[in-house]
């Protein structure tokens, strides 16, 4: 199959899906299951255990809240496609969490749905004081979980709302030994950002000020590598990422054949995500970030600024995948609950748990295709 039948069918096996309405993250953390409209207990194991599948199969709908919802819907799609399958065509906006057809899922294999897991010491080493301003946080030495349902929502991909609807009475005061009952998906550990091996990690003052380079020779990409073992090479397979900014849909590609997707969070009208082909340049782990109001606002550099530390709540999360267009990247959030809604600045924004896995899929010169 020719590269251009790939980007096409990717594109028609999105089309289908519509955006849902912009709205702030905020606005889509203070809706919780049931609060609007109510679904059986029966409803909501089914729905989590389509969302756990399509996450353990690296198709991810972003974080697991017990609904079928849009993206629930769009990372289905294009698990069946890369299977060579028809996608569903989805119900009317109007009728929302409404299930897909489950038929020829292995749905079997995620059993059981939910786990019970007993909180660790080290799972409240990361909770600490969060202030909202940029501001205050740059006196921090890091952006910790804001609290421990924060922290167990994140390890587990899940909503912070369907982690208290399925614990009632037992998110308030979290501490070690607590049983908790939680998605059985692997769990995100913050220690696994430290063990990633990228083909080109890079340190800098912040992730956002890396300046533009020109593409390098294969021998200057070996020599800037940490890891020449795992320099670009040519292979049949060649990775590559395609965003679809209609879809709000990442799609990885090994060749021709689809073999990852993720939701994404793109830019705005005011800072666009840049439409183009790029390639990854690097890497960085645990990434201060420059936060200038004005740049990210308006696209113009200011000399007001705050350098915020690193951590989990860090607005580029723990880990950024640098393009080679200044300022631009994919990268971790501080809010997972907003992929998919709410808009970047400019950026390309994933949950924590899904950029790590997109970093081990990537390395120096992986191409990116914005369209």
């Amino acid at each position: 199959m020719s590269s251009y039948r790939c980007v096409l069918l990717f594109a028609l096996g999105l089309l289908f899906a519509s955006l849902a309405p912009q709205v702030e993250a905020r606005k889509h953390s203070t809706k919780k299951i049931g609060h609007k409209e109510q679904q059986s207990s029966a409803q909501t194991e089914a729905a989590a255990c389509l969302q756990i599948f399509l996450d353990r199969s690296n198709f991810s709908p972003g974080k697991i809240d017990g609904r079928f919802n849009e993206f629930t819907w769009k990372a289905l799609a294009l698990y069946r496609q890369s299977r060579g399958e028809q996608p569903q065509m989805p119900p009317p906006a109007t009728k929302g969490n409404v299930a897909p057809d489950v038929n020829g899922l292995d749905l079997a294999s995620v059993e059981p749905v939910f786990i019970t897991y007993a909180v660790t010491p080290a799972d409240l080493q990361n909770v600490g004081k969060l202030p909202g301003s940029p501001r205050e946080q740059a006196k921090l030495k890091a952006l910790l979980y804001q609290n421990p349902t924060d922290a167990i929502a994140e390890k587990f991909h899940c909503d912070i709302h369907f982690l208290e609807h399925l614990n009632p009475g037992k998110t308030k005061a979290i501490k070690p030994g607590e049983q908790l009952r939680v998605p059985n998906v692997e769990p995100f550990e913050l220690g696994t950002v430290k063990e990633i091996k990228p083909g080109s990690e890079i340190n800098a003052p912040a992730a956002n000020e890396l300046p533009d380079e020109p593409d390098k020779t294969p021998a200057e990409q070996q020599s800037s590598s940490q890891n020449p073992a795992a320099t670009p090479a040519s292979s049949p397979a060649m990775s590559s990422v395609k965003i679809d900014t209609k879809t709000n849909m990442l799609g990885v590609f090994e060749g021709d054949r689809l073999v990852a997707a993720y939701a994404v969070t793109i830019g705005s009208a005011q800072t666009a995500s840049p439409i183009g082909d790029w390639k990854v340049k690097g890497i960085s782990k645990w990434p201060r970030f420059r936060y200038d109001e004005k740049m990210l606002k308006h696209g113009q550099r200011s000399g007001h600024f705050y350098m915020l530390p690193p951590g989990p709540r860090s607005p580029v999360g723990v880990l950024w995948i640098a393009l080679n267009k200044k300022g631009i990247g994919m990268h971790g959030t501080a809010a997972p609950d907003s992929i998919g809604h709410s808009a970047s600045h400019g950026c390309i924004r994933l949950a924590n748990w899904d950029v790590v896995r997109l970093a081990e899929r990537v390395k120096f010169g992986t191409p990116v295709s914005i369209h």
